[in-house]
This record gives C-alpha cells, structure tokens and sequence, in this order.
C-alpha cells in the first residue's frame, strides 16, 4: 500500500509561490524607483512590471511604503537567536545570530538591501516608517534578551540593551551605504556588535 501524500506539501508548495510574487512585486518596484523615482511610481506600474493585479500588489504590500519597508529578517533573528548555546551571554548570542543572519540574506540579497536603505534614508516617508519598524524590532529584541536572562521584557536596563543593538545596527547601515562596494555589511555588523559585546570602550 503506497503511502498518502504529506500534508504539508500543498501548503509548502502555496508559500513558495507566494514567496516568489512577494519577491517580484518588491524586484520590480526597486527597479522601477530606481530608474524613476519613489513619487513618480504608481502602484499600478508596479503591478503591471511584475504581472499582478493592483489587488494582488496590496494583499502583499498593503501601501507602497511597504513594498520597500517589508522584510522577513526579524523571525529570522528569533530563530537564529533561540539556536545559540546558553554558555553565550546575551549580547554574545545576539552578536552569533546577527552574524548567521546577515551573512546568508546578504549573500542573496545584497542588491536588493542596498536600494532598499538607499530608499529609505532617501525618503521623508520612509524614514519615518524606519523609525515605526525600528521601535518594533526592539520591542522583539526585548523579548528575546529577556528571555535568555532571565529579566522582564520591560525591564529598563533590557530595553536600553536592544536599542543600543538597534543604534549599532543603524551605524552600520550608514557606514555600508556610503563607504560603497568596499566593505560587507556582515562584517560591519560584527564589529558594532562586538564594539558592544566589550563594553563600548572609548
């Protein structure tokens, strides 16, 4: 008697091919921000570049803000952070998973990172909404240093801990965007994490 089918395979197979129109829909419009500008692009261009309806654009992206905002880097981090060994101190797990992270997607992705921080430090509307992205980023890093230590997501002394991973973060990204070709973001990342992981010695 054959075996049934997996379950899981049709449901696997409906996020691959999700993934891949959310990967298209967010290709076309970089390009098309690039070549003429973020104001002068429309959402029906965009749709038109990647061969979606406008409809289809926005169960994906709800504005066009979110077409450059969007990422799925957070549960990545969460994943990553959640595998590290508990003999790492919490600013050291967060320095490992930042680093198994950052080098895969940056591997991948590393255009389309580039035009997106571009964008974003571009565009008085998209700074903004970094700002939203940002604040949320460190309420989930919050939970995650609270957790492995033991201390209340609230607790001021972890809060402070996540923003300042966030400001490194920030620092970084400033660094990669304007030095050019010459540096990786993966490697910057690393050396703001580890300026932390000693204490920030001045």
């Amino acid at each position: 008697m054959s075996s049934p089918p997996r379950a899981d395979r049709p449901a696997g197979l409906r996020e691959r091919k999700k993934a891949k129109t959310r990967q298209a829909i967010q290709e076309h419009a970089l390009r098309l921000f690039t070549e003429q500008g973020y104001d002068a692009t429309t959402v029906e261009q965009i749709a038109e570049a990647a061969e979606v309806s406008p409809s289809t654009f926005f169960r994906y992206f709800p504005t066009k803000e979110d077409v450059v905002m969007r990422d799925d880097y957070d549960p990545m981090i969460a994943a990553a952070y959640l595998r590290q060994p508990a003999s790492l101190g919490p600013l050291a797990a967060m320095r490992a998973a930042m680093g198994e992270v950052f080098t895969e997607v940056f591997e991948a992705d590393e255009r389309t990172i580039r035009r997106r921080i571009e964008l974003i430090w571009s565009i008085p509307a998209l700074r903004a909404r970094q700002v939203e992205g940002q604040l949320a980023t460190m309420a989930a890093l919050a939970s995650m240093l609270a957790e492995r230590t033991g201390r209340s997501a609230d607790d001021l002394r972890v809060r402070a801990a996540a923003g300042a991973v966030i400001g490194a973060w920030i620092a970084a990204m400033e660094r990669w965007v304007v030095s050019g070709r010459d540096v990786s973001l993966p490697a910057l990342m690393d050396e703001v994490l580890a300026f932390l992981e000693e204490g920030m010695p001045l």
